[in-house]
């Protein structure tokens, strides 16, 4: 489609969008009768099993307990005619291999039953193993092509839904994809090793406390807060590096960006709302609590965030929100870009992984109370946190390294690449108090007198938010602020879970050994205000409540021998070190092998998002901006011509195209250079290959940016073959 059609097309569907009245179709189900229709979860299962079967199944989520076959055979059952009498024909293991998305392969469950009727057949063995094609997948040389066998295994501990279309509907199961030789081929089956290694150190900690009565296990906790940009989808299919790259490769900055601030939590337009709702309601069939919709910084940018789930069900969800608003937009003319930098000079896209720690009972371990300087079990949490990521700051870094996230972070709206945590002012004083002896107070925010008598006092927090801070403590869980938009969540959640199980391992280690043998509540007490004392003084370092946007503090935090890993490449080194394999293989989360392979399928997703979006751009600046730039050469040529031809001064004209001539010819000459680099990309190595598209690539298509800009605010707007920034961004 040309640029042209396509802006006709997407303001002629944004104007019918806004006038043409919706038709009532009757009054909108309530949350209440639509949430969770389509899970197969505890409520419907409570309801449908048998009492026995259903005890049982509860015993495998809450307490870990195998699973007994002939317990799945009735769990199936029972699933099966469910699913069918909501309309579902067919079933999947739903699982998230390495690709960063997730999989499916549909199965009938329809049988023939060879009178030339059918019947229904689903049993406790296809519900608990399944064996997709192994072989396909990035395995990063845990298999190789000829060894196709994996194994999908059921996860009892995430319910079963229904994804519906048009005129279909499938049962979705999730599931962990293992290979034939056991190792992990997802990002579900090291969360859930995390998982249990996180729980195992906390509840030694909760035991000596003597506050682990009735707790069977410790959870972590995740809420993420999802960006995304909407564009109109005719305009997005007249920008070929959108289509492909998700993101533009070209794009001049108008005039108005996001400069005056007039989109953040602005109204919704009413397309934009009607397909929130609609994403909402889909959302909620399956289960999924969002509860935040709003404008975000940049045009046509916006937010969805759920409530707190268990993390590896809220891991689930997440990959479910960013299906739906993929699967949503066209609906309604839109396209949804989760990329994380789609475009240049305004706010790029994150997800703010909010993380905390709570008992199978309910008590969240990050919760300081209000008089937290007497709450030591809390403290102990705290430096656990405080010594994991300045332990570790560099794998938390790597976690969420991509080429994509390259982007967005250290610019004007993420947090930088130093790992560093926000305290507040609360926190910041309880730490120094307790590195010079017992800590005697907490600080308090009091109230608000807002100055007018209608306006009523309101509660003030002790400290203040910080938002260039990439790990910031926010009243009781801690907000990882560099995740990117298009990341799944599995992966920085999975590092963190081990980390911080590092950190309780050593702090409950410590404790038991300083407590044997004597009384319990003085000695441990002791022994605690001392091992913390030490926390504090060793990993201060990593506590910084200031601006991490300055300049000042990229001297500082080298000062203080922070890791300043910039880029991914650098990022993606430290996972190949001793100390990460170490770490991972000690608390039984990744083996060597398994860690290796992903550090290989991250160099080689790199390579490969880097070298087509830089044969992408060869092709625009070919087929596309060129021809352009050629065609409006020619008419600045033509009227040069007719004004000599009337005996006119075109000195000024000819001067104009001289210096418009040149700009095409660097252009030509950079899209070319490009060109060369691209064919002489090294292959085999994968860490060679992606240096040298870091180092050699990607400065040249910053060069053909600048240049391709250029052109675009010199070129006549109907010649110009793409849609622009000012249409992508504000035609709603």
């Amino acid at each position: 489609m040309r640029a042209e059609d396509a802006l006709t097309a997407a303001t002629t569907a944004a104007t019918e969008w806004h006038q043409t009245p919706r038709t009532q179709q009757g009054p909108r189900r309530s949350v209440e009768e639509i949430y969770g229709a389509d899970v197969f979860g505890p409520r419907v299962m409570r309801e449908r099993l048998p009492k026995e079967t259903y005890k049982a199944f509860m015993r495998t989520i809450e307490q870990g307990e195998r699973l007994d076959p002939s317990v799945a055979d009735v769990i199936a059952s029972v699933m099966k005619d469910w699913a069918i009498e909501r309309g579902a024909t067919h079933f999947t293991h739903w699982f998230q291999p390495l690709t960063g998305s997730t999989a499916e392969k549909h199965d009938a469950m329809l049988i023939p039953a060879g009178n030339g009727e059918v019947v229904t057949q689903f049993s406790g063995a296809d519900l608990v193993q399944g064996e997709p094609d192994a072989s396909s997948f990035p395995s990063g040389g845990l298999r190789a092509t000829f060894e196709a066998r994996g194994y999908t295994a059921w996860d009892p501990t995430s319910p079963a839904f229904i994804v519906r279309g048009p005129n279909h509907g499938t049962l979705c199961i999730p599931t962990a994809f293992v290979s034939w030789t056991g190792e992990a081929l997802d990002k579900k089956t090291p969360l859930l090793r995390s998982i249990d290694a996180i729980s195992k150190q906390a509840m030694r900690i909760l035991a000596l406390f003597g506050t682990d009565e009735g707790v069977r296990s410790v959870r972590t906790s995740l809420g993420t807060e999802q960006e995304y940009f909407l564009v109109d989808r005719n305009l997005y299919f007249a920008r070929p590096d959108l289509v492909t790259c998700d993101r533009t490769l070209f794009g001049a900055k108008p005039p108005k960006g996001q400069e005056l601030e007039d989109h953040y939590f602005g109204a919704i337009p009413q397309r934009v709302i009607a397909y929130m709702a609609e994403v909402e309601e889909e959302l909620y069939r399956l289960g999924v609590p969002v509860k935040t919709r709003h404008n975000e910084v940049a045009p046509g940018q916006y937010e969805i965030a759920p409530i707190f789930e268990e993390t590896n069900v809220a891991c689930d969800h997440q990959m479910l929100v960013m299906e739906v608003l993929k699967r949503v937009a066209p609906r309604y003319g839109l396209q949804a870009i989760l990329h994380e930098k789609p475009f240049a000079g305004v706010n790029g896209s994150g997800k703010h992984n909010n993380w905390s720690l709570a008992t199978d009972t309910g008590v969240n371990l990050l919760d300081p109370r209000d008089e937290a300087h007497t709450n030591l079990q809390f403290m102990v949490f705290l430096c656990a946190v405080i010594r994991a990521v300045d332990l570790h700051a560099d794998i938390l870094r790597a976690s969420i390294a991509s080429a994509a996230n390259d982007h967005r972070l250290g610019a004007n709206e993420a947090p930088p690449a130093i790992i560093s945590i926000y305290l507040g002012d609360m926190l910041t004083d309880l730490l120094e108090q307790l590195e010079k002896g017992t800590p005697k107070r907490t600080l308090k925010g009091g109230a608000l007198d807002l100055g007018a008598r209608t306006l009523p006092q309101i509660p003030r927090h002790s400290g203040d938010r910080n938002r260039t801070s990439p790990f910031a403590f926010t009243g009781n869980k801690f907000e990882f602020r560099a995740v990117g938009s298009s990341a799944a969540v599995s992966w920085p959640n999975t590092v963190m879970n081990t980390i911080v199980a590092e950190s309780l391992d050593f702090i409950a280690t410590e404790l038991e050994r300083a407590v044997a043998g004597k009384a319990r509540k003085d000695s441990l007490e002791s022994a605690c205000k001392k091992i913390l004392k030490a926390i504090v003084k060793e990993h201060k370092r990593v506590v910084f409540n200031g601006d991490g946007y300055s300049e000042s503090w990229q001297i500082e935090a080298e000062k203080r021998g922070l890791p300043n890993l910039k880029d991914s490449i650098a990022a993606f080194r430290v996972l190949g070190s001793r100390q990460a394999r170490a770490l991972f293989k000690k608390y039984k989360v990744l083996k060597p092998a398994e860690l290796e392979s992903r550090v290989s399928i991250f160099y080689e997703k790199y390579t490969k998002q880097i070298q087509i979006e830089s044969e992408q751009m060869v092709l625009m600046g070919r087929q596309l901006i060129l021809p352009a730039a050629v065609r409006h050469q020619i008419e600045l040529a033509e009227a040069v011509m007719a004004r000599e031809g009337a005996d006119i001064d075109a000195a000024e004209a000819r001067e104009d195209l001289r210096a418009f001539c040149d700009l095409v010819d660097r252009f030509r000459q950079k899209i070319d250079a490009l060109d060369q680099l691209d064919d002489a990309s090294p292959e085999g190595d994968p860490v060679r290959h992606a240096e040298y598209l870091k180092n050699k690539v990607i400065p040249t298509m910053d060069d053909c940016r600048e240049l391709g800009d250029q052109l675009e605010t010199h070129i006549s707007a109907d010649l110009w073959p793409l849609p622009t920034y000012r249409e992508l961004l504000f035609i709603r």
